[in-house]
């Protein structure tokens, strides 16, 4: 048993981050932390430094969650890399970050986020910044 964070180095992935440690504190599983860098993209604000990483996984490690780093890299669509590591790693709940759009936002780019709420086979905790 093991829950899949998408972990991005901003405050809607911190919010994730917390979540997922408290999840996985609360149902004494693995967490698999994992940020994606796309393929042949050189700056990618998405990706996290070794040190964010570090940070984080240190944060579960203090909370008593055993923590695993994934870095994989994906080509053409972060969606299907969360939901094939999901599966793969035959994960019981995925937590992703949610950020605040406009509905012309939401239909002009798409979301990762929504795609991954409809798309997935197993349950998924949404969490959204903390606004206080």
């Amino acid at each position: 048993m093991s829950i899949l964070v998408g972990y991005v180095p901003t405050p809607v992935g911190e919010a994730a981050m917390a979540a997922a440690i408290q999840e996985a504190t609360l149902r004494d599983v693995e967490l698999l932390i994992v940020n994606s860098q796309r393929e042949g993209v050189l700056a990618d604000p998405s990706v996290a430094s070794d040190a964010d990483i570090e940070r984080v996984a240190d944060a579960a490690q203090d909370a008593g969650v055993n923590a695993t780093v994934l870095r994989p890299t994906h080509r053409d669509d972060l969606t299907d890399a969360i939901l094939d590591l999901a599966q793969e790693h035959d994960v019981d709940l995925i937590v992703i970050g949610l950020r605040r759009r406009t509905q012309v936002g939401k239909f002009i780019m798409g979301s990762h986020a929504q795609r991954i709420l409809l798309q997935a086979d197993r349950p998924v905790l949404a969490v959204k910044e903390d606004s206080a």
